[in-house]
């Protein structure tokens, strides 16, 4: 029999790159999205459309925080598998309405756990993000470091997911995978992303706002990567580490079957490096507006993968040169321009 999966998030940009490589595996594919209008609504339709021309693949219209409605999802269909990839994104709205965060990435994740639970799914995999390492600056990123000093709400409610998690692994022996995103980037990306931002900009003549006066590095990582590492951690059900010692806790592994993974490129890049890339390939210079560092961001990221090789044999490679340019010919092409 074919595997059913619940991938929430379904319309969004790692959801939708994930529900499509499912389906092309061959799993039946149950798509859970509220369609909200935190960007543009059309976005989302558009890729909500190539999926639905997937015989596999099942939308079902509703948001994560309606613990009725998702009692019923989970009843109804019995999923192997659950990829959670929905949550309320974005570090600088998360200053503007905090509500929104505790609902949807903390009450709703409470939802999914809890259908997990009761329907007995075989594993959860759950995005957090790079946001977690906060104020950390020992580089790179270890998912070994513990990570306490949260600088933005999102990332505060991103570790909660952790936290949640792990509670629910440890009482329900339910077995879940915590995946940290790195500044993840490529066609039908988010708009609120600065790789999508810029692009918009640049090709409309607009100035662009770089923070920090330019002082920014990120580990870019690109879609494919991302989806081909989710995918592979989809098999890799985590077990209980026999070795875990609670004199010497590590973050990353428990006496619970739970496991946090770091996705990367583990190649930080400088942000002006990224906009000479977008200017070479877009054909035109952008108009730069320098700005100081704003609340809630970080100066550098960087990502240890090396207990992600371990596990799966893969980590992310993909050049920034070759990501950035896959991107800029999707937006002229998507967008027409």
């Amino acid at each position: 029999m074919r595997e059913t999966v619940l991938v929430t998030g379904a319309a969004g940009f790692i959801g939708f790159h994930l529900s499509l490589r499912l389906l092309k595996e061959g799993y039946i594919v149950v798509g859970a999205d509220n369609l909200n209008n935190y960007y543009d609504k059309n976005l989302k339709a558009a890729r909500l459309s190539l999926l639905n021309q997937e015989s596999s693949f099942i939308f079902e219209e509703l948001d994560i925080i309606d613990g009725s409605a998702m009692a019923y999802l989970f009843a109804k269909w019995q999923f192997d598998i659950v990829f959670n990839l929905a949550a309320q994104a974005g570090v600088r709205y998360s200053l503007e309405n905090p509500l929104v965060y505790a609902k949807t990435n903390m009450v709703g994740f409470l939802n999914i756990l809890e259908g997990c639970r009761h329907s007995k799914v075989r594993h959860l995999v759950f995005a957090s993000s790079s946001s977690v390492y906060g104020a950390n600056t020992k580089m790179p990123f270890s998912i070994h470091d513990r990570v306490d000093h949260p600088v933005s709400l999102y990332a505060a409610s991103k570790k909660s997911n952790e936290l949640m998690a792990h509670s629910y692994s440890s009482l329900f022996g339910l077995p879940c995978t915590g995946l940290r995103f790195f500044t993840v980037y490529g066609p039908w990306g988010r708009p609120d992303m600065a790789l999508f931002m810029f692009t918009e900009a640049i090709l409309k003549g607009k100035p662009i706002d770089i923070f920090n006066n330019g002082e920014m590095k990120r580990d870019f990582t690109y879609i494919d990567d991302i989806v081909e590492s989710i995918f592979r951690i989809m098999y890799n059900v985590p077990e209980p580490d026999l070795d875990w010692d609670s004199n010497n806790p590590d973050a990353a592994t428990s006496y619970c079957p739970y496991r946090l993974y770091n996705i990367g490129n583990n190649t930080p890049v400088d942000l002006m490096y990224c906009i000479e890339i977008l200017e070479k390939r877009i054909g035109k210079k952008a108009i730069k507006n320098f700005l100081p560092m704003q609340k809630g961001d970080v100066q550098k990221t960087w990502a240890d993968v090396s207990d992600l090789e371990k596990a799966i044999w893969f980590i992310p490679n993909t050049p920034i040169e070759e990501g950035i340019t896959n991107f800029v010919e999707w937006y002229r092409e998507f967008y027409n321009v």
